[in-house]
């Protein structure tokens, strides 16, 4: 499943490609990465999260793996579509990011069509909360704000 590999020469500590394993020394809390196929819902989540003051980010699925290496978010906010499954192939990164920060950064949230929760998904240590769809400020803010302050501890 996971993509570990050794590299000798470097002293890597076996992480896998593409993850920084200064991740949770730099992750940029301030930094919110947004991903979703519909574009209205990014722009929407984004103008949520920038009333906490927080810096987002938009980005679509298939664009998510590089965005996630790239922006090095505190938060990720993941939109699972109609069937909770159009971030999936995400997962596997983000698991291997939070691993190597050492402090499971960054923090995850999916946006749902239903009102599970991330044991009822089998999403386990990936998702930190799962938002019921429609989004409202009400809804979104506070768990991200909630999210933010546990990773800066």
């Amino acid at each position: 499943m996971s993509n570990w590999k050794l590299e000798p020469d470097s002293g890597s500590l076996g992480l896998p490609s593409g993850v920084d394993p200064a991740i949770g020394a730099s992750a940029n809390l301030a930094a919110v990465l947004v991903i979703g196929k519909s574009n209205i819902t990014r722009v929407v989540v984004s103008k949520i999260v920038e009333r906490s003051g927080l810096h987002p980010v938009a980005e679509s699925p298939q664009d998510g793996q590089s965005a996630i290496s790239r922006v090095m978010p505190g938060t990720v906010i993941l939109d699972g579509g109609a069937d909770n499954c159009d971030c999936n192939h995400l997962y596997a990164h983000l698991s291997d990011q939070r691993r190597a920060s050492g402090r499971n950064v960054p923090r995850v949230i999916l946006l749902s069509t239903s009102t599970a929760t991330p044991e009822t998904l089998s999403l386990g240590p990936v998702i930190d909360a799962v938002v019921a769809k429609p989004i409202t400020p009400e809804s979104l803010q506070p768990v991200v704000d909630r999210l933010l302050e546990t990773a800066r501890r």
